[in-house]
């Protein structure tokens, strides 16, 4: 175990709850300062302020478990992992058997994230800390969740930034097929956990989904960005009018019939385009009920805030001019590092340069199972508007 001394007024956030500690917070580190490690958190004054992971190459030093002198440890992780299912078991409904089971630091278990696809777990270990304590965490998992299997998909930005490689593969029981069948508010999904984006569906859009199939009935939707139709599915199902899914990958799009044929739903193939969503706006002219606009993150560093707000500026800027009077725009941003602010400020400036009079019927975001720390704001990657077009 290692000891963080910080420097000298630097404990404030720490004893407000805020599990990250940068580099330039701390003043000294003792024990093995060379390697991930639990750690204890101390103030210029030695006194004893938290407890937490250790990572001597990410500019996030050490992010903080618990408040508590008490041992990190395989029932440690049983405590908080417990908490974690008791949350789902009770608000997730019965006609869901996919949803996320650990949200990283809204669960106050930083760099931990636990999907569940009906009899199987996918596992992200993204920061150093918890990835030496994995084989805990899955024991842990394994005796609250007795499912088939747990997959790990340790891979992306927060892992190269903590200077580790990416790592897949089962981690414990069996590992799952090719596609897994789950389902979502009573409708069925094919999922490929081992390949698919995430980890292998965007299930924090469950809510949104269901919006989605509240307003969709009689109408002409585009879906954007559609991946494997998940809103598509939605709308079908409602008895939209028409619904038009646009995805740059084949393989997405193929999926996406499967499932509309998984839940007996008709397949119009023409109205699943492969297609480059930016072109795509540009050059289209004709009118819709709906767009729903949902994109990958733009801005997947701090650095790439500016840029990334061209491009979603860009976006609503063209969706809001495709519709009819009357006509619904949902639009989300995935980027944490794009504020809830921002991103309004961004699809208030494309109504201006669309010309058009708009209102924001509702502000959406995360679903029950992506809970926020009030800690940690930085949380709150997803955040989306309905919007109406007036005229």
């Amino acid at each position: 175990m290692s000891s963080l001394f910080l420097k000298k007024g630097r404990e404030a956030p720490v004893l407000r709850g805020h599990p990250w500690i940068f580099s330039g917070a701390i003043e000294k580190v003792d024990g093995d300062a060379g390697s991930p490690s639990v750690c204890d958190v101390f103030d210029a004054q030695g006194r004893w302020l938290a407890r937490g992971l250790y990572n001597p190459n990410s500019q996030i030093r050490a992010r903080v478990l618990t408040w508590t002198e008490e041992p990190v440890d395989q029932s440690f992780f049983a405590r908080r992992l417990s908490q974690a299912v008791a949350l789902r078991a009770q608000h997730v409904g019965s006609a869901t058997n996919a949803y996320r089971v650990v949200n990283g630091e809204g669960d106050f278990l930083p760099g931990l994230v636990v999907d569940r696809y009906a009899d199987f777990l996918v596992c992200q270990f993204l920061t150093a800390g918890m990835d030496a304590l994995r084989q805990e965490v899955a024991g842990a998992l394994q005796t609250l969740l007795p499912v088939q299997g747990l997959y790990e998909r340790s891979e992306g930005a927060v892992r190269e930034q903590e200077q580790l490689p990416e790592r897949a593969g089962v981690l414990a029981g069996v590992e799952p097929p090719d596609l897994v069948e789950i389902e979502e508010n009573g409708i069925k999904f094919a999922v490929d956990l081992r390949h698919g984006q995430k980890t292998g569906f965007f299930l924090d859009q469950r809510d949104n989904r269901l919006l989605v199939r509240s307003l969709a009935r009689g109408q002409r939707i585009l879906n954007c960005f559609a991946y494997t139709g998940g809103f598509s599915v939605y709308a079908v199902q409602a008895q939209a009018k028409q619904v038009i899914s646009l995805e740059s990958s084949r393989a997405a799009l193929e999926l996406g019939k499967q499932t509309l044929r998984l839940n007996g739903l008709a397949v119009v193939e023409e109205e699943w385009i492969k297609a480059d969503v930016f072109s795509f706006l540009k050059n289209c002219t004709e009118q819709f009920d709906t767009v729903i606009l949902d994109p990958p993150s733009l801005a997947r560093r701090r650095t790439d805030v500016e840029a990334a707000a061209g491009g979603y500026k860009f976006l609503n800027l063209h969706a809001l001019r495709l519709l009819r009077a009357g006509g619904l725009l949902i639009t989300f941003c995935c980027s944490q590092h794009v504020s809830s602010d921002l991103f309004q400020k961004i699809v208030f400036g494309a109504a201006v340069d669309s010309r058009r009079r708009v209102q924001v019927l509702r502000k959406l975001g995360h679903p029950v199972d992506h809970p926020v720390s009030l800690h940690h704001p930085e949380g709150e990657y997803l955040k989306g508007l309905l919007v109406r077009v007036l005229e």
